[in-house]
């Protein structure tokens, strides 16, 4: 799992460093603000992306001495690392494509900024799916924050090259807006990002769905006679489940402990479970 996520993220950095590069000499060659735009966004996704593939490491990590629940965390604080440079971009763009808005200029080649902007439609588009399938599969927030990076990189390609396109018929001041658009995508993608790692760090509690299954899994061991108590909350992108439990008052110390371990068992068993307190009331 850890391999698959990994190379998802250093697949990421190797394409945006691509489309960077691209890009910014597509926009320098043909003065359009709007690809420079797009060139200032695969920016902020390399260092984001950088960010992404440290983290992805770092909270794949085992428990240590000055970490005791692991580094689950990390991820999530990768990915909110990601929407804050995500808002900078944004204010960045919004800024000069203003200034191209007042004081258009003409843009001096085509063809060039339309194939580069075409690849990247193209390229972001494979991404935002890959992204979408390693996320779900393992469960990553990080990874899938660059997914819904790259499907936001997909639209914002789109409309620098729209405006690119209306600008060449002679409407100056459309690069800018374009430049505009795109920094609303720019803002959307990390507002999104935002609000779902917010959840991950304040450490929100767990779905009704899953306590359900997390009752009923703790109700089907032998020797579980009921339950009282049940809490939860995330530790980076995983669950911390606290589970009081109700055994007979008359079996022994070992038969209690060993039904506890069998709840463990079966709630860890869970993909969004980290790690289950069993606590045992005798009834």
């Amino acid at each position: 799992m850890q391999i698959k996520v990994e190379r998802a993220s250093r697949f990421s950095l190797i394409s945006n460093i691509f489309l960077f590069l691209i890009k910014l000499a597509a926009g320098v060659l043909s003065n359009s603000i709007a690809v420079i735009s797009d060139a200032i966004n695969s920016f902020t996704d390399i260092l984001t992306t950088y960010a992404v593939h440290f983290s992805v490491k770092v909270s794949y990590k085992q428990a240590d001495h000055d970490h005791q629940y692991g580094h689950h965390a990390a991820q999530p604080i990768a990915a909110m690392i990601l929407a804050i440079f995500a808002g900078v971009a944004g204010i960045t763009v919004i800024r000069e494509s203003i200034s191209r808005i007042i004081h258009p200029s003409i843009l001096d080649i085509i063809t060039f900024p339309l194939i580069v902007l075409a690849l990247t439609i193209f390229l972001k588009s494979f991404m935002a799916f890959y992204f979408s399938q390693v996320s779900r599969k393992y469960d990553s927030p990080a990874i899938r924050a660059l997914g819904v990076d790259s499907f936001n990189d997909v639209l914002s390609s789109f409309i620098a090259l729209v405006g690119i396109i209306i600008s060449s018929f002679g409407f100056k001041y459309f690069d800018g807006i374009a430049g505009i658009l795109i920094a609303f995508f720019i803002f959307r993608s990390g507002y999104h990002i935002a609000k779902e790692n917010i959840d991950y760090l304040m450490g929100k509690a767990a779905s009704k769905e899953l306590l359900i299954e997390i009752t009923n899994r703790a109700l089907k061991i032998p020797g579980v006679v009921g339950m009282n108590d049940l809490k939860s909350h995330y530790i980076g992108n995983k669950y911390h489940i606290e589970i009081h439990i109700e055994v007979d008052r008359n079996s022994t110390t070992k038969m209690s402990h060993d039904i506890g371990k069998e709840v463990e068992k079966v709630i860890e068993e869970l993909p969004l479970v980290a790690e289950v307190f069993v606590h045992i009331d005798p009834v």
